[in-house]
């Protein structure tokens, strides 16, 4: 790909970070249906979805260790809507892992779901400012376009065309049983649920499909999309020609934090802090952040969730163990515990708002940045759908 930076900026990095080797990432779905991670590991009460999350656990470190010896050899797909800024869930729960495969050298397609803005709203609201924001923190958190594709939806017409032979390989009932879409319809902003919510996990499989990524970064209440887009590719191939490949799972690790108002931290519910966001708004954030009345500070994530997710950000941000970060504020209260977070979220996103700052300036680079990426994800999807046609027997 030919986007180089800007003049005068190397290609971007992201600032250290505590990153768990088994944590890459993939999109963000506290109420939305994004493919990211949801940030929430714990494990379900049904045992024989224990086994199976266990399992997918065991194939995911696998997978970890063939791409160590061969990154080449892999493609992902990942990305979010553009509903507004990235946040700190993002940064520790998906960016940091989508970078470090890029950089590790796995193929890596990173998607900028407009369409999917519709799933859950009637109206997309300052979409291309949305989209442009959304690209901007991808730049400044370290995916860089000349190893990385970053695409819309809306400019590549062939991937969307895909659903239409995939929504004739599954059912009703099908999609019907899908928790991941119970869910996202329980917390829809819609007065009725549309036919594109009902059927966003066929979209999603014509968004990992399209371009034949063979692992996905997600969160495990994605794995129900990831097992309808393996089902949707198994038929594909059984019933036509082998087309698809069977995309596996790669779940991340993603440290379950918290909104400053101790609910899942979400872009909608306004109780995040924006990886743009300047340092006084951090500090007005964090100061209203919900806590406890006990003055001793300990890190207890079972029976003190709201302090120990703060407690456990400032450890992120400053690579320590979360149990001695509460130990140094020990009797110091929710007053120091704060101003403790505030100082170690302030330093630690200091590099990426200056990257991204710089890069605001240049609109046009972005602008730039998108139409390339753009242009290689649709040659990649024309040459899809020309294969699924001619698997079909439409080829003119």
């Amino acid at each position: 790909m030919s986007v180089t930076p800007p003049p005068g900026d190397a290609a971007p990095h992201p600032t250290p970070s505590a990153e768990s080797p088994e944590s890459p990432a993939p999109l963000e779905p506290p109420a939305s249906p994004d493919l990211a991670d949801s940030s929430d590991t714990s494990d379900t009460s049904d045992p024989s979805e224990r086994l199976g999350l266990a399992a997918a656990r065991r194939r995911s470190a696998e997978l970890e260790r063939e791409i160590a010896r061969d990154p080449s050899g892999h493609r992902i797909l990942t990305g979010d809507r553009p509903t507004g800024p990235l946040h700190l869930g993002h940064w520790f729960g998906t960016l940091q892992g989508r970078v470090r495969l890029q950089n590790e050298g796995v193929d890596t397609f990173v998607l900028v779901a407009d369409y999917q803005v519709l799933t859950d709203r009637d109206l997309a609201d300052r979409l291309d400012a949305h989209v442009h924001s959304l690209v901007l923190d991808y730049l400044a958190a370290g995916i860089d376009p000349t190893r990385s594709t970053v695409f819309r939806h809306s400019a590549v017409p062939a991937l969307n065309q895909l659903m239409l032979p995939f929504l004739s390989l599954v059912s009703v009932a099908e999609l019907r049983r899908n928790p991941t879409v119970k869910d996202e319809i329980a917390h829809s902003r819609q007065a009725a649920v549309s036919g594109l919510m009902f059927t966003y996990p066929v979209h999603q499989a014509a968004d990992i499909l399209f371009c034949g990524a063979d692992l996905v970064p997600v969160g495990q209440d994605q794995l129900p999309h990831l097992e309808l887009t393996r089902t949707i590719a198994r038929r594909f191939n059984e019933r036509y020609a082998s087309v698809f490949p069977e995309p596996e799972a790669l779940l991340s690790a993603a440290p379950l934090l918290l909104g400053t108002d101790g609910g899942k931290m979400s872009k909608s519910r306004g109780n995040a802090i924006a990886l743009s966001a300047t340092a006084d708004e951090t500090a007005r954030l964090l100061k209203g952040a919900r806590t406890d009345a006990e003055r001793h500070i300990t890190y207890d994530p079972v029976h003190r969730p709201e302090v120990s997710s703060l407690v456990l950000l400032a450890a992120l941000c400053r690579d320590e163990d979360p149990r001695e970060v509460a130990e140094s504020i020990g009797d110091g209260g929710a007053a120091l515990l704060k101003k403790t977070v505030t100082e170690a979220v302030n330093e630690h996103l200091a590099p990426l708002r200056a990257r991204r700052t710089a890069l605001a300036a240049d609109p046009g680079y972005v602008r730039r940045v998108l139409r390339e990426g753009n242009e290689r994800a649709a040659a990649v999807a024309d040459t899809t759908l020309d294969r699924v046609r001619s698997a079909m027997g439409m080829a003119s």
